[in-house]
């Protein structure tokens, strides 16, 4: 009887031991593929923060990730080896990227609010017209836009790049704040009016404090997205003290001369580190603001 029972044993014991080899394997084939493929991704960084270390006569003819002439010669020349200081651009972006992200901040999730929480003729409608403005290339309306601004007298300026981020002109940002404030108790404002708040003081105090998450997620988009353009600031500006840094890179790739590529990668991986330390401190808000408003 001890032997009828002892063999079913085993054999179960066997089984499940064979079943959690087979787990552990498919596990360790998975990390290795998943480590394997995130190196073929980050290989053209690592490649360009080798490179901006290198001589420029090396950079090329050289594919390792470890340079055999090291020089640091490349980050103070491509800082100062301009007829502005590369600090001058880094100001000019930190200037439009940070007023942008806070018109983009307050003026879509006012208007979010709007359309979430608010009752008002042609909701639907206006909601509709909002989406399908997401499906407009970007180019489409630059000539209309180029013209108006030009009539504006705003060309060669900053207003162009700043003023419609407080015209709530980002249709992304407002249905990711719409689906995050309509998962919001409507009992709270139903509470607030009690208390004889207004809407407006019901969204300052109740909504926005409790949507930190997708306010974070807008901000940093907005921010890689407004840091990282290149056309806005490529037709409107034309004054090199104004450029912003994806402009002033374009400089280093000279026409008439050779290009500084040494100088142009360290400056690239420099423009990178604002976006890196935005991304890193809001990391954890921006996983829960894209999970709470359903973009998956």
């Amino acid at each position: 009887m001890d032997a009828a029972l002892t063999e079913p044993l085993a054999l179960a014991r066997s089984l499940r031991a064979a079943k959690a080899q087979r787990a552990k394997r498919a596990a360790l084939l998975k990390h290795v593929f998943l480590i394997a493929a995130s190196l073929v991704m980050i290989y053209p960084l690592l490649w360009m923060l080798a490179s901006s270390f290198k001589p420029n006569n090396q950079i090329f003819g050289d594919p390792s990730l470890w340079p055999r002439e090291v020089t640091w010669a490349n980050y103070p020349e491509g800082w100062n080896g301009m007829a502005v200081s590369f600090g001058v651009f880094f100001r000019n972006s930190l200037f439009v990227t940070i007023l942008s992200v806070i018109g983009n901040v307050l003026s879509c999730s006012f208007t979010a609010y709007a359309f979430a929480r608010l009752e008002f003729t042609g909701k639907r409608l206006w909601f509709a017209l909002m989406m399908m403005t997401l499906m407009i290339p970007y180019h489409v309306v630059l000539i209309p836009q180029y013209l108006t601004f030009l009539k504006l007298g705003w060309v060669d300026t900053y207003l162009p790049l700043i003023v419609p981020q407080f015209l709530a002109g980002d249709a992304f940002f407002i249905f990711l704040m719409v689906q995050f404030f309509r998962q919001l108790p409507r009992e709270l404002d139903e509470a607030a009016m009690i208390d004889g708040c207004s809407p407006f003081k019901i969204y300052w105090a109740i909504i926005m404090p409790l949507s930190i998450p997708a306010i974070a997620t807008a901000a940093i988009f907005s921010f890689i997205w407004t840091w990282d353009d290149f056309l806005g600031p490529l037709v409107y500006l034309n004054d090199v003290k104004d450029y912003t840094v994806p402009l002033a890179l374009r400089m280093f790739n000279s026409q008439d001369s050779v290009t500084q590529y040494g100088q142009m990668f360290a400056m690239s991986i420099l423009s990178l580190l604002p976006i890196f330390l935005f991304f890193i401190i809001f990391q954890r808000l921006i996983i829960r603001g894209i999970a709470m408003s359903g973009l998956k």
